[in-house]
């Protein structure tokens, strides 16, 4: 596996994220996960506490394919409320830190009316290279 990271200094330097990633090796794709639990109901009553549930069950799925965050080479945000998203992004960052460390890859938020269950309120999917 190679995993290269490309942030040109030409554009706005990237906080939290990479602009461009170079992988090389075999891929894993993760479906979309919300703060779903084990019982298929969404867990969290703010933004904070469902992406710290989202993120986690994205690394269960991750590395039960073999997979570690450091192999996390894209990932897709799909939110309800982006502005409600970076108003919280500092205590997203830290949760983003304390399960997945100081990996950052391609990273794209997307804000949407809403997601399949409407309790949700983001929605996490990846792409890991090993």
């Amino acid at each position: 596996m190679t995993i290269k990271k490309i942030n040109p200094e030409t554009l706005a330097p990237p906080i939290g994220f990479s602009h461009a990633v170079i992988a090389e090796g075999r891929f894993i794709f993760l479906a979309g996960q919300t703060a779903l639990n084990k019982e298929n109901v969404i867990v969290g009553e703010n933004i904070v506490s469902q992406f710290e549930k989202a993120l986690i069950n994205l690394v269960t799925s991750l590395r039960e394919a073999g997979g570690t965050p450091e192999n996390l080479v894209k990932i897709t945000i799909f939110c309800v409320d982006p502005v409600d998203y970076r108003a919280h992004s500092r205590d997203i960052g830290k949760t983003w830190q304390s399960l997945l460390g100081k990996n950052f890859p391609a990273m794209t938020l997307v804000g949407v009316t809403r997601l399949w269950d409407d309790a949700a309120l983001v929605e996490i999917e990846g792409i890991a290279c090993l």
